[in-house]
């Protein structure tokens, strides 16, 4: 792993808080709900009580309606069960602010006497902060830079026609001031958390995909040579031992031993790392159907949240191994790449390879999703096409990935 690898077509430097750390994203989710909520019982308690002019109410209604809107577009798209936060939500965020800054001006328009109840000068702000950790610096700036002009130029065009004492310039940088600090803040935490969480995966890389597989591997080998030892070689010398000399029967018995022998280092050889996964964290009842080894196409990020899935899932109470069957397959032959907000991005073709999870769970499905929820929302970010069907002691979950 390093800086400059792409993740399912996202480089390092354009990925994002919720994707390296989803569960702190969601975490963070209720912020970003009252925010918007507050936002707009705040725009509406002003625009009803402490306006500066009568204005147009049905205009002022049209704002607190588009503010509304933003706030269903971040609450819907920072869910988990949503994720990766798309640019194309950013975009419609940024776009209904704007709408909502100047219809917020045109429904009151006149002096302008008091700066404590053009609420859309703080809003604007705070809606960059709401996002923060669900879009790359880059794109925090572009949008903070544009509702900072859409508030300069609002505001400057109030001071020009309804002159308040202060130069129009003036006027002009103090509505766009809130939102241009708020947008620097917001782009620096997002740069830093990418930056910090990068590096420390770099470090982290090495032993968590590769020396944690191989010792998963080892494990597991020495596991299956040991039963194959206590069960069927010691046994064997044992009687040898006994014996004045050894009959045709010993050597068939021998042959078959070695025959033995030599089908479980077979196996072992062709087995992927999700069956090592899978015999490791739970026992030989979980089925892996996977015959061309197509998990071996997964990246190191990829495999660490599948193996951290499969480990969850094999150790809870309410899942027997012998109802986990997990099938690895190619679907649909070549599919679009996708890019870093999940849709498809044009010239790029993969063959891409589905895995299928089909557990028996005894548990109801809010309990399944109770138990689960944490970690269909880390598969969700990186497996945007992720699909999870749960009912009363069933739980399927499929996803697709590209071969690399």
């Amino acid at each position: 792993m390093n800086g400059g690898r792409k993740v399912d077509g996202r480089t390092g430097g354009s990925r994002t808080a919720q994707q390296y750390d989803p569960l702190g994203s969601m975490g963070s989710r209720p912020l970003a709900v009252v925010i918007g909520a507050g936002g707009v019982l705040w725009a509406t308690l002003v625009s009803l009580f402490d306006r500066d002019v009568v204005g147009a109410p049905t205009v002022s209604a049209l704002t607190v309606l588009l503010l509304a809107a933003s706030a269903v577009v971040v609450i819907s798209a920072s869910s988990p069960f949503r994720a990766p936060f798309t640019r194309w939500a950013f975009v419609a965020h940024v776009a209904l602010l704007s709408a909502a800054t100047v219809t917020s001006a045109a429904a009151q328009w006149g002096p302008d006497r008091s700066l404590v109840n053009d609420f859309m000068v703080l809003l604007s702000a705070i809606g960059i902060v709401a996002v923060a950790p669900y879009r790359p610096w880059t794109d925090l700036v572009v949008g903070g830079v544009v509702l900072a002009a859409v508030n300069a130029a609002t505001a400057g065009t109030v001071a020009a026609v309804y002159p308040a004492g202060v130069p129009v310039s003036v006027g002009a940088f103090l509505a766009a001031a809130p939102t241009l600090v708020l947008t620097a803040a917001s782009a620096v935490f997002a740069r830093t958390f990418a930056g910090l969480a990068e590096r420390v995966q770099i470090r982290a890389g090495s032993y968590s995909v590769e020396r944690a597989e191989r010792d998963g591997i080892t494990a597991s080998v020495q596991q299956d040579r040991s039963t194959i030892l206590a069960r069927d070689v010691a046994p064997f010398f044992a009687e040898l031992r006994t014996r004045a000399s050894i009959s045709d029967a010993d050597r068939e018995r021998a042959r078959a031993i070695a025959d033995g022998i030599r089908q479980v280092m077979v196996a072992e050889a062709d087995r992927t790392w999700l069956e090592y996964a899978v015999r490791v964290s739970g026992d030989a009842a979980a089925t892996v159907h996977d015959p061309d080894g197509l998990a071996a196409a997964m990246d190191a990020d990829q495999r660490t949240v599948v193996r951290t899935f499969v480990r969850a899932l094999l150790h809870a109470a309410t899942v027997d191994p012998a109802g986990v069957r997990v099938t690895v397959a190619p679907v649909g032959g070549l599919a679009p790449g996708r890019g870093a907000d999940g849709p498809a991005v044009r010239g790029t073709t993969r063959p891409r390879v589905g895995m299928t999870f089909d557990v028996a769970v005894a548990d109801s499905d809010v309990g399944i999703h109770r138990t689960f929820d944490p970690y269909f929302a880390v598969l969700r970010v990186t497996f945007p096409d992720t699909d999870v069907a749960v009912r009363p002691s069933s739980l399927t979950l499929r996803f697709s990935y590209d071969q690399h």
